[in-house]
C-alpha cells in the first residue's frame, strides 16, 4: 500500500516566477491548436480584415483572426451567445488560449458577428476546399434534406395587413403624442431657464424626431405583403393566359386548372353548354314553324343537365376563388422579423422561422447550403442541385491540383454518381430537370419498404411511362430500395447534430440574408469539425504556400 508523504500546497497567492506559457495550459494533441491553425494558415480572412478600421484614435481592436477562431470553437462547443462566449473566455482554459488571455466583451464579438455576416457566409466556400484537399466530401451518393429553424422572432408578433396597418397608425400616433410631450415638457423647462420670450438651445430628442424601427419594420411588413400578393397574382394571370389561350385553340389540355384560370374557364364552358343547348332549340323551333316538326321539344336552356352543370361548376370556382381572397387578406407577416414566415411542422403546430436545405455528402460533408421562407421543400430542388453540381466540380478541380497526372475532368452532372431525397421533393417537374442521376420518393419510407418487400419488380420500367410511375417503380426494385436507405443517415444526422449537439435551434440574427449567412457558417463549423475527425485518424493538414 502506497502512502502520500503529504498533500501538496494549494496556493493561489503565489505569483508567477517566469511568464506563463500558455502551450502549457492545454497539450499540443488538443483540437484547439489545430482549429487555430486552420484559420491561421488554411483560411483567407482578408474579407473580415477589410471591415476593420485601424490606424485611429483608441484602443488597439481586437484582432479579425482571433475572433473568428473565438466564433468557430464556440459554435462548435454548441455556444452561440455573445454573453456565454465572453464568460467562456476567462473561465474555459481552450477560450483563454484563443483569445491569449484578452478578453473581448459581448458586445465586441456580436457586433463582429453582425458586421461580417457576408464574410462568414464566404467562410463556408473555403473550408470545403481545405476538407476536398484532405479526401473529404465522396460524391457517389449525396442526400438533400430541409429543417425548420426558428427565427429571432416571436409567433405573437403576427399581423395581418389590416392589423399592421392599425399598428402603423398606433405607433404614429405614440410617436406624435411622445414628440409633443417632449416639446412640452422642454418649452416648459426653456421658459424657467431662458425666460418666455427665448427659444434657448432645445431641440426634440432625436430618437423622438425619428420614427424609429418599429415604425420601420411595420413598413417593411407591409410592403412585402403587397409585393407577395402582386407577384403570386402576376404569376397566376400568366398561367390562366396560357391555359386559357391553349383552350381557344382548341388543344387537349390535361392535369388541374391553373389558379387565376378557374373561374375564366367555368365561364367559357357554362357558355359553350348554354349556346349549344340553344342551337338545338332554334333548330327545333325552325323545324315546328316549317311543319317538319315531331319528336319531343328539348328542355329549356336553363334547364338542360349540362347547362346546370357548368352552373354548379361556375359557383364553384367563384367560391373557391372568394376563399382565396379572403385567405390573401388574412396572410400574415412578422413585425420582429418580416422577412420570417410561419413554417408547418411535421409533427403538427407551427414555427416562427425559415426553411434551411442542405445536400451532405456520404462522409457527413456538408456541400451546399440554402435557405428560404416556402415551407414546401420541392420548390428548393433546382436551386440545391445547381449549387451541389458547383460544389461537386470545386471538390473535384481541388483534388485535381493535387494529383500530378489528372485525368480529363468530367462534366460537372458527371460527378455526382446519385441524388437521394425524400417525398418532400417529389414532383414530376423534379424527376424530369436536368442533372445527376435521382432517387426521389414517391411515399412514406415504410411504405416504399412495404412495396418493395412486398410486391418486388426487376427490370426498368415500361418505356414512356408516367415520371412518378416510373420513379415508383425504380424504389420497388432491389437495388432502388437499398441505395435509398442510405438517404436518412446521411441527410438527417446533419440535423440532428446541429439541433441536438450544437444547439441550433434558432437564429440568433434576423432577416433573411443574415438567416442564410448564419446557416452557411453553421456549415462551416460542421465540416471543420468533420475534418478535426479526419486528422484523429493519423491524417495530416497540407502543406500551405
Amino acid at each position: 500500500m502506497l502512502v502520500a508523504k503529504g498533500y501538496r500546497p494549494v496556493n493561489r497567492d503565489q505569483q508567477f516566477l517566469l511568464p506563463p506559457d500558455m502551450r502549457e495550459w492545454v497539450p499540443p494533441t488538443h483540437p484547439v491548436w489545430t482549429v487555430i491553425e486552420i484559420v491561421d494558415t488554411h483560411l483567407d480572412t482578408s474579407a473580415f480584415h477589410a471591415s476593420r478600421r485601424t490606424g485611429g484614435a483608441g484602443r488597439a481592436g481586437y484582432d479579425p483572426d482571433m475572433l473568428v477562431t473565438l466564433l468557430i470553437w464556440a459554435w462548435s462547443r454548441g455556444m452561440r451567445s455573445s454573453r456565454q462566449i465572453e464568460r467562456a473566455c476567462t473561465e474555459v482554459v481552450a477560450f483563454r488560449v484563443i483569445c491569449a488571455g484578452d478578453t473581448p466583451d459581448h458586445v465586441t464579438i456580436s457586433r463582429f458577428r453582425k458586421d461580417n455576416h457576408t464574410a462568414c457566409q464566404d467562410l463556408f466556400t473555403q473550408v470545403l476546399i481545405l476538407a476536398a484537399s484532405l479526401g473529404l466530401g465522396r460524391l457517389e451518393t449525396i442526400a438533400l434534406d430541409g429543417v425548420k429553424i426558428a427565427s429571432n422572432a416571436s409567433k405573437d408578433a403576427n399581423r395581418t395587413e389590416a392589423g399592421l396597418r392599425k399598428a402603423a397608425t398606433a405607433e404614429a400616433a405614440r410617436i406624435a403624442a411622445a414628440a409633443a410631450a417632449a416639446h412640452a415638457a422642454t418649452d416648459d423647462a426653456e421658459d424657467d431657464l431662458y425666460g418666455e420670450d427665448d427659444p434657448g438651445p432645445g431641440q426634440v430628442p432625436a430618437e423622438l424626431a425619428d420614427p424609429g424601427t418599429r415604425t420601420a419594420r411595420i413598413a417593411e411588413a407591409l410592403a412585402q405583403l403587397e409585393a407577395d400578393k402582386q407577384a403570386e397574382q402576376a404569376e397566376r394571370d400568366r398561367k390562366g393566359r396560357d391555359y386559357l389561350a391553349r383552350l381557344d385553340a382548341g388543344q387537349t389540355v390535361m392535369g388541374r386548372v391553373p389558379v387565376g384560370a378557374e373561374v375564366a374557364a367555368a365561364k367559357r364552358r357554362l357558355a359553350q353548354a348554354v349556346t349549344a343547348q340553344q342551337a338545338v332549340l332554334d333548330r327545333f323551333e325552325g323545324r315546328t314553324a316549317s311543319g317538319g316538326g315531331g319528336g319531343f321539344a328539348p328542355k329549356p336552356v336553363d334547364e338542360h343537365h349540362l347547362v346546370r352543370r357548368r352552373r354548379t361548376e361556375l359557383d364553384t370556382a367563384l367560391e373557391k376563388q372568394a376563399a382565396r381572397d379572403t385567405a390573401t387578406e388574412q396572410r400574415r407577416r412578422n413585425t420582429t422579423d418580416p422577412d420570417s414566415r410561419l413554417q408547418p411542422l411535421r409533427g403538427g403546430g407551427w414555427l416562427q422561422g425559415y426553411n434551411c436545405q442542405a445536400f451532405t455528402s456520404a462522409d457527413g460533408v456538408i456541400l451546399a447550403t440554402g435557405v428560404g421562407t416556402g415551407p414546401a421543400d420541392y420548390d428548393y430542388f433546382p436551386e440545391m442541385v445547381d449549387k451541389a453540381g458547383r460544389a461537386a466540380q470545386l471538390i473535384d478541380t481541388t483534388r485535381r491540383t493535387t494529383n500530378p497526372n489528372p485525368a480529363p475532368a468530367p462534366a460537372r452532372e458527371e460527378l455526382i454518381g446519385v441524388m437521394l431525397l425524400d417525398a418532400g421533393y417529389c414532383s414530376r417537374e423534379n424527376l424530369t430537370a436536368p442533372g445527376p442521376d435521382r432517387l426521389i420518393a414517391t411515399g412514406k419510407a415504410r411504405d416504399l419498404e412495404t412495396a418493395a418487400a412486398e410486391n418486388p419488380v426487376t427490370g426498368s420500367p415500361p418505356p414512356h411511362a408516367d415520371p412518378i410511375a416510373a420513379m415508383t417503380h425504380r424504389l420497388r426494385t432491389e437495388d432502388g430500395i437499398a441505395t435509398y436507405r442510405q438517404r436518412s443517415p446521411i441527410a438527417e444526422t446533419v440535423f440532428g447534430h446541429a439541433k441536438h449537439n450544437l444547439g441550433f435551434r434558432r437564429f440568433t440574427s434576423r432577416g433573411l440574408d443574415r438567416a442564410r449567412s448564419e446557416w452557411a457558417f453553421h456549415a462551416a463549423v460542421h465540416n471543420i469539425g468533420k475534418i478535426l475527425t479526419h486528422l484523429t485518424n493519423g491524417n495530416t493538414l497540407p502543406a500551405t504556400t
